[in-house]
């Protein structure tokens, strides 16, 4: 396996919660409560290389010509749902703009600002039609799920590693990939028992070292490694932090607070608290899952020679991140909320799913 095709990002340094702002705070929430930027009103870049970045972190790169004639044609469908479905009238600035970077700048109010709000709308169609053609690009071409699980494992790794050189406290990091038996033992403790909703095949551990080193090791994966927006929305389980006190804690969060897409006490207004039946009590982890953008120019014929109808070349790989603090995790380890007690849970209810209204023979003695 081989990642020398994906664009190459600049370097930055680590950023610290006390330097964040508004940006920051909406990507770190998005992850928190496991939203979802359909719910955006508008985007947060400010500069051009910013964008540049993004998209490069998307596993597009702009100075390709393949990719950039991508996006447009995302771009281009996008414009054509609206109009059709809809009868938006996209204007042709955003419709057709000088440089893909510009489409980002609109929905950011940098330029025009009177294009903000449909510029915002284009790039969440755009959003839901990229996951589709990523995951249509996985029915047809010859790539596993071990080797998409490897070359996820590869781009992961080599992100800790840098974390780690940069001077980021990460203690302990393990993957994992779950099992056959695994997969089958959790489909049928879920209600929904069907395999497109287990979404921890490929799982990932992030041990640091304080409780406040994990707000700086989160937004650093998502410059390193996770979009901000390929965060899959209600999959997250957050028992470390409440927003609420997050933003009391850090005066610089504070004067964002009015500028949020969602008002402060949303997380608290929400209906159900997700969790998982199966942890102890006391158990406490932000556990998340993100698509991670993997390309599979490997695996295709060189962009000059792709006859495809549609040319995609990025897939996205669906893994689930667990972090905590080093004491925290060392607490999620021992009585009630050891791993091998939280299967043994899970285990009696798969027991009794399966035996419900069913006579079950006792074994023989032999």
């Amino acid at each position: 396996m081989s990642l020398k095709h994906q664009p190459i990002l600049p370097d930055l340094p680590i950023r610290q919660v006390e330097d964040m702002g508004l940006k920051e705070l909406e990507r770190i929430r998005l992850i928190l409560r496991g939203g979802s930027v359909i719910e955006w009103r508008r985007m947060h870049f400010t500069t051009w290389d910013e964008v540049d970045r993004f998209l490069r972190l998307c596993q597009i790169d702009p100075t390709r010509k393949h990719d950039e004639e991508w996006v447009r044609t995302i771009l281009a469908d996008a414009v054509e749902y609206l109009r059709k479905t809809f009868n938006y009238k996209v204007a042709d600035a955003v419709a057709t703009p000088n440089m893909i970077h510009d489409l980002f700048m609109f929905a950011s109010g940098q330029i025009d600002k009177k294009y903000r709000k449909i510029a915002c709308i284009v790039l969440k169609v755009m959003h839901v039609i990229q996951h589709i053609e990523a995951r249509d690009l996985l029915f047809k071409i010859a790539v596993s799920e071990a080797e998409l699980a490897q070359l996820s494992a590869e781009r992961v790794v080599a992100v800790i590693e840098e974390a780690k050189a940069k001077g980021l406290p990460i203690v302990d990091f393990s993957d994992s990939i779950k099992t056959r038996e695994s997969v089958i033992t959790k489909l049928i403790a879920k209600k929904e028992s069907t395999a497109t909703t287990v979404y921890d095949r490929t799982r990932f551990r992030v041990i640091v070292k304080e409780r406040s080193d994990i707000i700086p090791t989160l937004y650093f994966l998502t410059q390193r490694l996770i979009p901000f927006n390929f965060v899959v929305p209600t999959q997250t389980e957050n028992s470390l932090f409440r927003f609420k006190e997050l933003i009391a804690q850090y005066p610089n969060f504070r004067r964002f607070a009015k500028k949020l897409h969602l008002d402060v006490d949303y997380e608290e207004r929400m209906e159900a608290k997700r969790g998982n039946s199966f942890s102890g009590s006391t158990y406490q982890i932000l556990n998340f899952v993100a698509d991670v953008p993997i390309r599979l120019d490997q695996f295709l014929p060189p962009p000059e020679l792709d006859d495809r109808a549609r040319k995609a070349r990025v897939t996205l790989a669906t893994c689930e991140f667990q972090i905590a603090d080093e004491k925290q995790a060392f607490e999620n380890d021992k009585g009630e909320n050891s791993h091998e007690r939280y299967k043994n849970r899970q285990r009696t209810v798969v027991l009794k799913r399966l035996s419900r209204g069913l006579v079950v023979p006792r074994r023989s003695e032999d």
